[in-house]
């Protein structure tokens, strides 16, 4: 009985699981089954199929036709399937050559005319592809996507017809050209913000370590402006980084402009009206979310108690295991989120709690209700809460730039950052238990004095270990092998909104 078998791809999450197309014809009356949990596009394939077979020249075999998608226990979603599929007829009817099918991973969406139509999560899909030995077939449009995946073997075809000679050696099929991937601008440049001394040093020490920031403070003080200045101070990207972000790109339908913006860390700035499923991902089939596009890169979250509750405590798993798993009836999909939290508050309802124009007059009570919207264990997950002043008028003339420039503090956290890497972690805010009873062990003195500010401050055990870990950093900027007395003191100053500081 004439049987074709294909390899293809399925996608889940930002993985690329592998699937068997087996394609049989049998006698009896004209008909074509899908099988394998296929989803309403998978089955819809039939009729593009049949139109993309008819108009490229080949004969629709009037044969009883039964397609499996293997395993069957996989849901299948989304046209990518519909290449393999309508390769298996024409292999199984033996219109095509089938000596070297077995080479090739299949991928692409048909149109009634036969040509290829991008698919979503190509990326991922080369990646797999290339660990498992084969070549992967792709529409031209998804070329310079996949041609990011520099050592993957990849072709790309326009239409069905062209697959046929390529499989019949009358003509190839080309190698997508990889695209311009130099580094993208840097961004702004911090020395653009007046002031802001003590911020600006947060933002290195963030940069350094890793580590979550939450700044408060009246509105126009610069919050916003410090934030977006961040990803200029962070380290560049490493190819295996780039590419985990662009494959984020890819399942979000954004693969077009990887190219563009390979080697940029990703800044995302979602309004507080953000749903839950918005901002960590979800749906009846798991998408990826906010945390998860800015994965690699930083998550701003400005005016944050206007957050709904619900939708700022779903933060904490992610704040902690750098990667989200949302769990469905029928699928479960597990999302990368290892991103750095950047967060902007005012200090009270109206704004303007301890500025020096006094025009606040919220009561305690309305103060504490307004900053009672952030739980205490997200706050405790915050490594550093720094208080953003006004910056005095006189400040703000128009001059040279205020201060060391981003290329030179990114130096700087380069440097520290080296030294973390030495210890077996990225950066310190990702060292472990007993990564910090290792490398964060301070002097008596300092001890004694982190001792001291545990009680005053009522910090939790997770609220000491980020002072630790704020410390090491600290004392890697500095250049310190030990972590000592002003160090300790510089990362207890940056825990400033603590439940039990009063």
């Amino acid at each position: 009985m004439p049987l074709a078998r294909l390899a293809s791809r399925a996608l889940t999450g930002v993985q690329a699981p592998p699937v068997q197309v087996e394609v049989d014809l049998a006698n009896g009356l004209p008909a074509f089954t899908i099988v394998g949990l296929p989803e309403t596009e998978v089955k819809e394939s039939k009729d593009r199929v049949r139109a993309a077979i008819r108009n490229s020249g080949y004969d629709f075999p009037a044969r009883r036709i039964t397609v499996n998608l293997a395993p069957a226990d996989l849901p299948k979603e989304g046209g990518r399937f519909d290449l393999a599929i309508a390769l298996g007829i024409l292999a199984a009817s033996k219109q095509i050559a089938t000596e070297h099918l077995e080479r090739y991973e299949w991928l692409g969406e048909l149109s009634l005319s036969g040509e290829l139509k991008p698919v979503r999560g190509c990326l991922p899909a080369v990646l797999a592809c290339s660990e498992a030995g084969r070549t992967l077939i792709v529409p031209t449009e998804n070329g310079p996507e996949a041609a990011l995946a520099r050592h993957s073997k990849i072709l790309v075809a326009r239409d069905l017809t062209g697959i046929g000679a390529h499989l019949s050696q009358t003509q190839s099929l080309a190698t997508p050209a990889a695209p311009s991937t130099r580094p993208a601008g840097r961004g702004p440049d911090i020395a653009d913000v007046r002031g802001h001394a003590q911020a600006k040093r947060a933002l290195e020490i963030a940069a350094a370590g890793g580590h979550s920031l939450l700044m408060v403070g009246p509105p126009g003080s610069g919050k916003t402006m410090l934030a977006a200045r961040l990803p200029g101070l962070l380290p560049p990207l490493t190819d295996t980084e780039s590419l985990e972000i662009a494959a984020v790109n890819s399942v979000c339908r954004n693969g077009a402009d990887t190219a563009e913006h390979w080697g940029r860390r990703p800044f995302r700035s979602p309004h507080h009206t953000a749903s839950a499923v918005a901002l960590v991902g979800g749906g009846s089939v798991p998408r990826p979310g906010e945390i998860t596009l800015a994965h690699h890169g930083v998550l701003f979250l400005d005016e944050l108690p206007e957050f709904q509750r619900a939708v700022l405590e779903v933060l904490r798993e992610p704040l902690e295991a750098g990667h989200i798993t949302i769990s469905r009836a029928a699928r479960q999909a597990k999302f990368p989120a290892r991103f750095q939290l950047v967060a902007a508050m005012n200090p009270c309802p109206c704004g303007y709690l301890g500025d020096r124009s006094g025009r606040c007059h919220c009561s305690a009570e309305k103060v504490d209700r307004y900053r009672g919207r952030i739980s205490g264990p997200l706050l405790d997950r915050i490594d550093m809460h720094l208080f953003v002043g006004r910056v005095p008028q006189a400040d703000l003339a128009v001059g040279e730039q205020d201060g060391p420039t981003s290329a030179t503090l990114r130096e700087r956290v380069v440097a520290a950052r080296s030294h973390a890497r030495d210890r077996g972690a990225v950066c310190n805010a990702q060292l472990d238990a007993a990564g910090i009873n290792r490398y964060c062990q301070p002097d008596d003195v300092a001890k004694a004095m982190l001792n001291q500010a545990v009680e005053r401050l009522g910090l939790s055990a997770r609220g000491y270990h980020r002072c630790l870990r704020l410390a090491r950093t600290i004392a890697d900027l500095a250049g310190a092998e030990q972590i000592g007395r002003t160090h300790v003191a510089e990362a207890v100053s940056l825990r400033g909104m603590d439940r039990g500081s009063g």
